[in-house]
């Protein structure tokens, strides 16, 4: 919230898009859109091209140079799962395969070892963007993890519908910053 409290601080960003952004108004939309959050996000100090995560309105956005934000909505980490501040993107991968992270297999044991990429199970969905943090990824969904997306769902991972995931991975290159604010 510190984040936002900045935000609202600046006069010359507006309170509507400091409620909107900080979880206060705003409902999820299906495709991404774009808006003129990209300035308030300038003004903040995060520069053209980063990733902003916002966890309270459960939305991602992509900002753009000429003062934009394209906005997509997300699934972000459970209680106690969520993450917080700035990483990079590490690495980009088309479909792929997925090994369960050590806590994620012994809440579900009967997970496989490997989950090979393209497979309608596997939970990466489309492309994964990974990060530069312990087996954290922004990435693509299962048809059968589709409904999650709007809520706090993940092991920590940003989940997004594959048809967003392959757009911000377009977008996005290795080495491209991603903040995450609560």
């Amino acid at each position: 919230m510190a984040f936002c409290a900045d935000l609202s601080r600046r006069a010359f960003v507006s309170s509507g898009f400091v409620s909107a952004f900080c979880g206060i108004a705003g409902g999820a939309q299906a495709r991404p859109s774009f808006g003129y959050a990209g300035s308030a996000f300038a003004a903040a100090g995060v520069p053209a091209g980063a990733i902003v995560i916002s966890q309270s309105q459960r939305r991602l956005y992509l900002t753009q140079s000429d003062g934009t934000a394209i906005s997509y909505p997300i699934a972000i980490g459970k209680a106690g799962k969520a993450w917080s501040g700035w990483a990079r993107i590490e690495g980009k991968h088309v479909r792929p395969a997925w090994s369960p992270p050590a806590e994620v297999k012994r809440d579900n044991p009967r997970l496989p070892a490997v989950i090979q990429g393209g497979a309608p199970n596997n939970p990466m969905g489309a492309r994964a963007l990974t990060l530069d943090r312990s087996e954290i990824a922004i990435h693509g969904t299962s048809a059968a993890m589709r409904a999650s997306v709007g809520s706090a769902a993940s092991y920590g991972c940003i989940r997004m519908y594959n048809e967003d995931v392959v757009d911000l991975f377009d977008r996005v290159s290795v080495g491209t910053r991603v903040l995450a604010v609560r």
